[in-house]
């Protein structure tokens, strides 16, 4: 997916305009939760997103999603992680 079918995507899910988000080479977040659902794309780089201990990877194109208050853990790859993400109540 692109920027703008990302933001389309967004406006038709009632999403607010997504904020720009980096985060360093290696680096990665414990388990924790948001108070509000994120619906981001990436636009460089990669990261891992392990949810009741299911592993996944988002790269450049990819949308990834968090419901309210899901628990998760993050990871960044060897570039670290650009990505676009809109925060929903």
């Amino acid at each position: 997916m692109n920027t703008t079918q990302f933001i389309k995507l967004l406006q038709q899910e009632g999403y607010p305009d997504p904020v720009e988000v980096k985060q360093v080479p290696n680096g990665s977040l414990d388990e924790h939760t948001h108070p509000f659902a994120v619906k981001a794309l990436v636009i460089d780089g990669s990261i891992d997103i392990t949810i009741q201990g299911n592993r996944k990877t988002y790269s450049i194109g990819d949308v990834f999603e968090l419901r309210f208050e899901e628990l998760h853990s993050e990871s960044y790859g060897p570039t670290g992680v650009i990505y676009l993400a809109s925060r929903n109540r």
